[in-house]
């Protein structure tokens, strides 16, 4: 099983290169309006479709769950060599969990969490984290 998302941008190539960092895949199609990654860690299809009236919605955000701190670990590195600022976490408690995590932003804004949960909590306590994907 596989997700598939559809994401509008207005510059293809800025976010073939993001995407090509954030998921570390090439994609499979690449077209002057069109870009298609398929991967299997994880399971995606990932459509970005060039759209000169391209925005990113608020509020929302979207995420990469992996099974360790080293998969964390190595975001942040693949991330910070390609030039990309990201925001660190580690074991924080956000959205009832103690996670560690890595936040990115695509060329359009759009936030992206790569991370690990260490076990749930009872709390939320989102204080001096990037508050579950709001832009710091």
């Amino acid at each position: 099983m596989k997700m598939h998302l559809n994401l509008t941008t207005r510059d293809l190539e800025a976010a073939v290169a993001f995407y090509s960092t954030l998921l570390d895949a090439k994609p499979e199609k690449a077209l002057p309006d069109y870009a298609l990654f398929v991967t299997e860690h994880p399971g995606l299809e990932l459509a970005l479709d060039l759209d000169a009236n391209a925005t990113a919605g608020s509020g929302q955000h979207f995420g990469i769950v992996v099974d360790s701190v080293d998969a964390v670990d190595a975001q942040i590195a693949r991330l910070s060599a390609a030039g990309y600022p990201a925001d660190v976490e580690r074991a924080e408690t956000c959205c009832y969990a103690n996670q560690t995590k890595v936040w990115a932003s695509d060329p359009e804004g759009r936030r992206w969490e790569t991370y690990v949960v260490h076990e749930d909590t009872e709390s939320r306590d989102d204080a001096g984290t990037a508050r579950c994907g709001a832009a710091p």
